[in-house]
């Protein structure tokens, strides 16, 4: 926008902190720009220039519908040449589908896929005896509970390995037996 179209006591969208807003003019500020109203919040904001405010925000058009950026396309096409109230239902139906989908992803929570450590440490178990990590790789890919991409999977997993037993110490899964053959710690029981 033009400074010269900026009104006091106009309403405008404004981008502010991020987002498109209703904003209401109330004064030019001292400094340059102008002291504004958040119509949404009711804070006080400062618009330092007029390129912060996108357009004029009319009572007739709700405010999704004045700001093409913010309306949806689909919205914005089946809302022209429409009655004011089918605009405001327009509108309104975007946002519920999209609470539809949030509450759709937050039902079904995702299943946990076991990390190359854990089947690692599954795979020794089994194993009961030490094993290299190339070979420790080879029997989890081979599994199929678990894939890669990586061009080294092996040298992923010793660096893990030797994360663990230094960060746990006595309560890692894994023992180091020599350089690069690492065997499952049995379940002390006691």
């Amino acid at each position: 926008m033009k400074k010269a179209q900026v009104k006091v006591g106009g309403t405008y969208a404004a981008k502010v902190s991020g987002k498109v807003v209703p904003v209401r003019i109330d004064a030019e500020n001292p400094r340059g720009g102008w002291d504004a109203t958040n119509t949404a919040t009711g804070k006080k904001v400062r618009i330092k220039s007029a390129q912060r405010l996108r357009a004029a925000v009319h009572k007739s058009k709700p405010m999704a519908l004045a700001i093409p950026s913010q309306a949806g396309q689909g919205d914005a096409k089946a809302a022209q040449g429409a009655p004011d109230a089918t605009r405001a239902t327009v509108g309104r139906q975007g946002a519920s589908q999209k609470a539809a989908k949030a509450a759709t992803k937050a039902k079904a929570p995702r299943e946990k896929k076991p990390s190359l450590l854990d089947l690692a440490a599954e795979v020794l178990a089994k194993a009961k005896k030490p094993m290299g990590c190339k070979a420790i790789v080879e029997k989890v890919l081979a599994s199929g509970r678990w894939q890669t991409k990586g061009k080294t999977p092996a040298a992923t997993l010793y660096s893990a390995i030797l994360r663990e037993i230094q960060k746990k110490g006595k309560k890692a899964r894994f023992r180091k037996v020599e350089r690069g053959t690492f065997a499952a710690v049995l379940a002390r029981h006691g």
